[in-house]
């Protein structure tokens, strides 16, 4: 693979380093609630979540040294590769079930979760075909064709696993990439219809997706059942008030609140840090984003643009999706903050893709 030469952004590399910072500090204080119910050793946990974002870091500095035009001839490989690996998690011995989903593949005391590779590849392939597309092949019809294909491949192995969260994400990326494109606005609409349909076909045949929105519209319905994680959520983000309770003081993490080191961890931090610590991770997210935005939208390679838009989605949808699950206003989704909430597979494969966009940085027109 070539090697990219030049300067990476440096407000972009700062930012993310932040959110690895902020992320390993408040996974810290909300691992003591795991400590407590479980027994396991703090000093363990703690050095393997900072192991894993070291490696990150140094997966981050390869890939940004990696010139991720190299990907766009590679796409329809990766993308394959992708889903055969997403596919194994339902070959007996191979794929791991927890929680009553199966989402990871075991490899004796490690566990690998290929959702987080399906994603960058899905966005790398769609990326790479629409951005060889000419103008007038975009405004046709034609060019819905490759977006149904990546997405039904995708969401027919994410449904099974199931993991809805994560299609969703994978979803707003590739339409993110469709529209920046340039694709019609009225195909746009056509997706949005299809997405309806599909979605209310889901809450008819998936019981469980209709429960998380009729518990959203009603979380004390059955406050000691699917309700409950979000009324113990709401209630450590209430207590925490503006300023917080402190580092390490929250009482949810210990005995009440669900996973408060995976999809929870948000309302930890909202619980020890208050409305201001809550706030500052938002705004940090949100400058991420619009930093990355700027990079897209600077690029001199209309596939790193494109590239750079779906990474940029993957990364803060997620995070965004996640909190807003949080604290009520959509449906709990199961998904994991971005830098943040456990999980080795995701934590690398983010730091990658933050390495891809500083590659994409290198090339890119002046940006301020």
């Amino acid at each position: 693979m070539a090697i990219t030469k030049g300067k990476s952004d440096r407000i972009f590399l700062l930012v993310t380093l932040l959110l690895i910072a902020v992320g390993f500090f408040v996974f810290s204080s909300a691992s003591l609630g795991l400590v407590a119910r479980e027994g396991a050793n703090f000093a363990t946990v703690a050095l393997k979540q900072a192991a894993v974002a070291v490696f990150g870091i140094v997966i981050m500095i390869v890939m940004s040294n990696i010139d991720v035009r190299n990907f766009r001839k590679m796409a329809p490989y990766i993308f394959l590769s992708s889903l055969v690996l997403t596919a194994l998690v339902f070959v007996p011995h191979i794929g791991f079930a927890h929680g009553g989903a199966t989402r990871w593949l075991s490899f004796g005391p490690y566990t690998f979760q290929p959702a987080e590779f399906l994603k960058i590849a899905a966005v790398i392939f769609l990326a790479a075909l629409l951005s060889g597309y000419k103008d007038k092949l975009l405004q046709s019809w034609r060019s819905l064709i490759p977006f149904f294909i990546i997405l039904i491949s995708v969401g027919v192995l994410m449904l099974k696993q199931p993991d809805t969260g994560t299609f969703l994400v994978i979803f707003l990326a590739l339409l993110t990439i469709y529209i920046a494109s340039g694709a019609r606005l009225a195909y746009v609409g056509i997706i949005f219809l299809c997405c309806i349909v599909a979605v209310a076909g889901l809450a008819y045949f998936r019981p469980y997706v209709a429960a998380r929105f009729t518990t959203f519209l009603n979380p004390s319905a059955d406050s000691q059942g699917s309700g409950y994680q979000i009324q113990q959520a709401l209630i450590a983000v209430g207590s925490g008030g503006v300023t917080g309770r402190g580092f390490g003081q929250s009482i949810q993490k210990f005995s009440f609140l669900p996973e408060p080191i995976g999809d929870s961890i948000f309302a930890v931090a909202a619980e020890e840090f208050g409305f201001v610590g809550a706030a500052g991770i938002v705004i940090i997210f949100v400058f991420f984003a619009l930093r990355g935005l700027k990079i897209a939208a600077s690029s001199k390679d209309n596939f790193g643009r494109l590239l750079a838009i779906g990474i940029v989605t993957l990364i803060a949808a997620q995070a965004m999706i996640n909190i807003a699950a949080i604290i009520g206003v959509m449906p709990l989704t199961g998904i994991p903050l971005s830098f943040i909430s456990h999980g080795g597979t995701a934590l690398m494969f983010t730091m990658a893709e933050a390495g891809m966009i500083l590659n994409i940085s290198k090339t890119q027109r002046k940006v301020s």
